[in-house]
């Protein structure tokens, strides 16, 4: 038990992770006080703090795109990778992923608490560059609590470097953590320079620390918190939607925009390759697609029509004719983030019935949905790695929070409604129908507004991660995770038939994790979440 302790203390405290950026050149360097002395390691800390977890580029416990995996939007075909059995509910408190994630913040955020503890010993020449720096870590740190808490709710709150035996104290409770954390980040964004960086992109600046704290108030119900950073990033004219949305997730545009507030670059990973193609892409010819996250037919049947509405209420077709072609008067947003049969890739048809073809869908490194994700997935990648950028948080994603966070405080303005018309607009829809200024929408209810909102992030977001947060926070898991996951659909003898992968189930216990059963002997004070 004791050894059991120790080690997990080490893992809290430890600099391990991202060995090889962190190696000094001073062999002798054996205390912190030794390693921790220049700029330099400033720099390095910062860096392999965002690493580790935060910008990985081949960690697909960890990937933005992967996390869909989780959701009702897509099917993650690999245990290892821990999205499979959040997805599918077979899940207990000593499922390996629980101790995976849990694990990986707290260590973090040992770490985070011993460099901002010593954030003065290392010299700088300008009092200003460690000012920065503190301040990223700092908002690191609450990056980390944010997703603690979103995660097991209570939990214990650490600010500075503890003993073996402070590391054991009882959680805090999650109201309380989440009151702390948005004051905070007042102060550490007033202490961020304005602007974005021309090199470190990736680093927080003041108004994409901001960006992440809007994400969280509005995930935690604190609207009109959400509201104010919101309308504070559209007002500092930083930012802006990207003219073609499909150009946002290729090489066309993927470094040319102006709307990524948080950035996933190469100079993030020491300018390594990148493996979404690997992730997401089919299997082709000698390629290197595996399939491992792939789209299922609930998330295809989301795309509403080029008019806006949705496809069982569309007076053009009926809801089986958009079933049997999801490209029948659709949203552009679904060519841009969705391949399937009868799609063309690199120059040939998809066919996934034909079991002489690689992307047949009873193939290991094939699609069992019979689809795949065009985000992020570049013809380009086919026979190589990578080294494509990703938007962790965009501009949409601001605009989308203004209009709902105003139509919660069911107080949906003239801003809110322009927010999801720059964002439809875009996309491409027919404004002449989808422009919500339009008479159709003025006797909207409170409710049919949420219904619009929400459908309007799962699609302009799909593919990107945010899914599974948002079927939590909304309480509907327990509708959209108690249903099979079933891919393309076709008619066979008559009959409608969808390609059927897994069943899934959720329960009420789910919207918390539980605490691995190795984390509760590690700290007796930890309390075990209801139901598990």
């Amino acid at each position: 038990m004791k050894r059991i302790f120790i080690i997990y203390i080490f893992m809290i405290l430890g600099m391990t992770g991202c060995e090889s950026f962190l190696d000094k050149t001073d062999p002798k360097a054996t205390t912190f006080q030794e390693f921790f002395i220049d700029e330099d390691d400033l720099r390095r800390v910062t860096y392999s703090s965002f690493y580790d977890v935060f910008t990985h580029h081949s960690n697909r416990r960890t990937l933005l795109y992967m996390k869909d995996g989780r959701s009702d939007n897509a099917y993650a075909r690999s245990e290892d990778d821990h999205h499979l059995r959040i997805a599918n509910g077979t899940i207990n408190s000593n499922t390996r992923a629980f101790e995976y994630y849990y694990t990986l913040r707290l260590k973090h955020v040992g770490r985070l608490n011993t460099y901002i503890a010593n954030i003065d010993v290392p010299y700088v020449e300008d009092e200003a560059v460690r000012a920065r720096y503190k301040s990223i870590l700092e908002g690191l740190r609450v990056w980390h609590y944010f997703e603690l808490t979103a995660r097991w709710g209570d939990v214990p709150f650490l600010l500075e470097p503890v003993t073996v035996e402070e590391a054991t104290v009882e959680p805090t409770p999650k109201e309380e953590i989440l009151n702390q954390l948005f004051q905070m980040s007042e102060d550490i964004a007033d202490r961020l320079p304005p602007d974005e960086y021309t090199t470190n992109k990736y680093m927080f600046n003041k108004y994409s620390f901001k960006a992440l704290v809007m994400r969280y108030a509005l995930y935690n119900e604190r609207y009109e918190l959400a509201a104010r950073l919101a309308r504070e990033i559209m007002d500092s004219g930083n930012y802006s939607l990207h003219s073609s949305y499909r150009d946002l997730f290729q090489y066309e545009g993927a470094t040319t925009n102006n709307e990524f507030i948080q950035h996933q670059d190469i100079e993030s990973f020491s300018g390594s390759t990148t493996y979404s193609f690997r992730d997401l892409g089919p299997h082709f010819r000698t390629g290197n697609g595996e399939s491992y996250c792939v789209p299922l037919k609930s998330l295809v049947d989301t795309y509403w029509t080029l008019q806006g509405r949705p496809i069982d209420e569309c007076p053009l077709h009926t809801k089986e004719e958009y079933e049997l072609d999801p490209k029948l008067n659709r949203d552009p947003r679904y060519e841009a983030s969705i391949m399937g049969p009868g799609d063309e890739f690199y120059g040939e048809t998809i066919d996934i019935y034909n079991p002489n073809n690689p992307m047949f869908y009873e193939n290991q490194r094939a699609s069992r949905s019979g689809y795949w994700f065009r985000k992020f997935v570049s013809e380009a990648d086919a026979f190589r790695n990578g080294n494509l950028t990703y938007g962790l948080l965009r501009y949409a994603e601001v605009l989308l929070t203004y209009a709902e966070a105003k139509i919660m405080m069911n107080d949906v303005d003239n801003l809110a409604k322009s927010c999801i018309n720059q964002v439809r607009e875009r996309a491409g829809l027919d404004m002449t129908v989808a422009d919500v200024t339009l008479p159709d929408y003025s006797a909207y209810s409170q409710q049919q507004w949420i219904d619009l909102i929400r459908n309007e992030r799962r699609i302009e977001f799909a593919g990107e991660g945010l899914r599974y947060d948002d079927i939590i926070r909304w309480k509907i898991a327990e509708d959209m995770l108690n249903k099979p996951a079933l891919g393309h659909t076709r008619m066979v003898n008559g009959s409608k038939v969808s390609l059927k992968i897994e069943n899934r189930s959720f329960a009420p216990r789910n919207y918390l994790w539980p605490f691995h059963e190795s984390s509760l002997k590690v700290n007796p004070n930890l309390k075990q979440n209801a139901g598990y």
